[in-house]
């Protein structure tokens, strides 16, 4: 008898063509419990999905994660779109997720992210549209449930900062029917009774419980509203549509009445510290004038008038008597050159020629006998000697060669 044997890549690669082959499990949702979920270095997830019957091998490619909007972890209840086909190498079936998305309260959480992706777009987010909030607020209004324990936080901590604060609490629903038009209307009655800032907020809980501040309305109320808006839902690692659109978001109520109230004891304390500041400054402030001022004083005497009239006498009278000097010397130096002018004339005077025994003979005229030719005879000339002068006439004359 013939026997047909084959191959195990055969066998694998058969059994792959028939999970191939049927339109159910090209593309499948399955539900149920995240286990064994790896992160690889790839980008690839490894994961199982279990329930009370079973376990089903899964993997998300790095090129699919793109339809994973949440980070997934041990138990988390999911459903995954995908398809189901053989590994031929280890002859194994898994599912290949294209898309994830978390069961039962995953439902809420797709509808938040589409509606957070929806108001960023319009820029309800955007952070130049964030009003600042003030930093010593008078008034403050209160949106939040009048029972519980995020109403007496938020009293508490506003009374044990500052005490002269006023509150002014809207008993808001802010849990099931109605919740989101009761907190819409808190806001905007707060709006227009001139509030300094406004507190919208309630304690924690589940995404059910807070879903109502993850309205569109209470976002487009707080976005809407002239007042600063704290957001300040549930606890720390909550976060609401209302915390977005928010200029400010508190991770707890406690936290959003810090935030909203200012410390009167801190502030008074500053206050007084400025004070001792502004009175050292201005003492020496004071101090530095005083000196300044008795410099300008050392120095405006130093520059008087007086004093530099008394300098310039001073050096008025010092001129003189260098003047003087020169003039001095200049005479004794003039008197000196007279006295050699003087001797000199004294040697060329004529008087003395003639206490010599010389005398001088004038012509006719007035003029200095020196030649014969200057006299005829008969021509009255005279002659000076040292005690005299002698009249004479000439009675003739004779030429003599000297030489």
């Amino acid at each position: 008898m013939a026997r047909n044997v084959y191959s195990v890549k055969q066998v694998n690669a058969y059994i792959k063509n028939m999970f191939a082959q049927d339109y159910m499990l090209n593309c499948i949702y399955v539900k149920g419990e995240v286990s064994n979920c790896k992160y690889h270095n790839s980008g690839h997830i490894y994961f199982s999905l279990k329930d009370e019957s079973g376990t089903i091998a899964c993997v998300m490619f790095a090129g699919q994660r793109g339809g994973l909007s949440f980070r997934m972890c041990e138990g988390q209840q999911i459903i995954v779109l995908g398809s189901v086909a053989v590994y031929e190498r280890s002859g194994a079936y898994q599912l290949y997720a294209k898309e994830i998305r978390l069961d039962g309260e995953g439902a809420l959480y797709e509808r938040f992210q589409q509606l957070k992706q929806e108001l960023s777009e319009m820029g309800m987010f955007a952070p130049e549209y964030k009003k600042p909030i003030p930093a010593f607020a008078s008034r403050v209004g209160v949106v939040t449930a009048p029972t519980g324990a995020a109403v007496r936080d938020i009293i508490n901590i506003s009374r044990r900062r500052n005490p002269y604060v006023q509150l002014l609490l809207y008993p808001a629903k802010v849990q099931g029917e109605g919740a989101k038009e009761s907190i819409v209307r808190g806001i905007r009655l707060l709006d227009k009774a001139g509030v300094d800032v406004i507190i919208a907020g309630r304690g924690g809980g589940s995404i059910e419980d807070l879903w109502a501040f993850n309205e569109e309305e209470v976002a487009r109320a707080i976005f809407d509203c002239h007042t600063p808006v704290i957001s300040a839902v549930g606890h720390e690692t909550d976060t609401t549509i209302a915390d977005y659109a928010a200029d400010l978001r508190a991770p707890t109520p406690s936290a959003a009445a810090e935030l909203a109230v200012y410390e009167y004891e801190k502030l008074a304390d500053g206050l007084l510290e400025c004070r001792l500041k502004m009175r050292r400054l201005l003492m020496q402030r004071l101090e530095m004038n005083r000196m300044r001022l008795k410099n300008y004083k050392t120095r405006l005497k130093y520059l008087h008038p007086q004093n530099l009239l008394r300098d310039y006498r001073q050096r008025a009278v010092e001129c003189e008597d260098d003047l003087r000097l020169l003039m001095e010397g200049a005479l004794g130096e003039a008197r000196h050159r007279l006295s050699l002018y003087v001797e000199i004339m004294k040697g060329l005077s004529p008087l003395k020629k003639l206490n010599q025994g010389y005398s001088y003979v004038q012509a006719p005229g007035g003029r200095a006998l020196k030649s014969i030719r200057q006299a005829e005879k008969g021509d009255e000339i005279s002659v000076y000697v040292t005690d005299g002068v002698v009249s004479a006439a000439v009675t003739g004359k004779k030429e003599e060669q000297r030489g």
